[in-house]
């Protein structure tokens, strides 16, 4: 049986701290301003603020706010690929992962406007931009390139050494997990049948491979 790798990430331990996305901005050399993982938080009117008040002396605290780490969603089901005029975004038949091949982008955009959970591609307009001049990065992570879209890889330059993704590695709470969803002794499939889960949209029929428990 071929692999369905993906993650689970413990959204009860998750302390929002963004090692993940500046560990996934390093190792894939993201230009400026882009970013494949991000830390989103559900809570008051503005990202980062929690519902309820701060409490008086005497009072019970009502602030909460849940934190999702959010980025490529690996789906079985990939909206994308089905829009793709030219292959370019696919499914690597290896590991489930959904891979985006910059050499035949032709920067159209659909795979964007069809994938349900925004702002997990992005777009380069111009030519990358780097806050340094030398790259960071792995050396085998893809170069970047004008009007081509990017997402999150999984780190597929990493799992061909046999290493974890960077944002699996660096996470200093060790809340996420990263395995083979179609192995039963795995990790992931393990915390997936002890613990309550949910998956982002589950609704849209598109099947993630990225799981929160909760």
């Amino acid at each position: 049986m071929a692999q369905k790798l993906g993650m689970v990430i413990d959204m009860k331990n998750c302390i929002g701290c963004s090692s993940c996305a500046m560990a996934c901005k390093i190792e894939n050399n993201l230009p400026d301003n882009m970013w494949w993982n991000r830390i989103l938080t559900d809570g008051g009117s503005e990202e980062g603020t929690p519902s309820g008040a701060y409490p008086k002396a005497g009072e019970a605290s009502t602030l909460a706010m849940d934190i999702f780490p959010v980025a490529c969603q690996h789906c079985e089901n990939p909206a994308c690929t089905r829009v793709c005029p030219v292959g370019a975004t696919y499914k690597d038949p290896a590991t489930g992962a959904v891979r985006q091949d910059y050499d035949k982008c032709i920067g159209c955009r659909m795979c964007m406007s069809a994938c349900p959970y925004t702002g997990v591609r992005s777009f380069n307009w111009e030519e990358p931009k780097f806050a340094v001049e030398f790259p960071v990065g792995d050396p085998d992570a893809p170069a970047h390139q004008k009007h081509t879209v990017e997402k999150c890889t999984l780190c597929w330059h990493r799992l061909a050494k046999g290493l974890q993704p960077a944002c699996v590695e660096v996470c200093p709470s060790r809340v996420r997990y990263f395995g083979d969803l179609n192995d039963p002794n795995s990790e992931v499939s393990q915390l997936l049948a002890s613990r309550e889960y949910m998956q982002l949209l589950p609704e849209k029929g598109t099947h993630p491979s990225i799981y929160y428990l909760v």
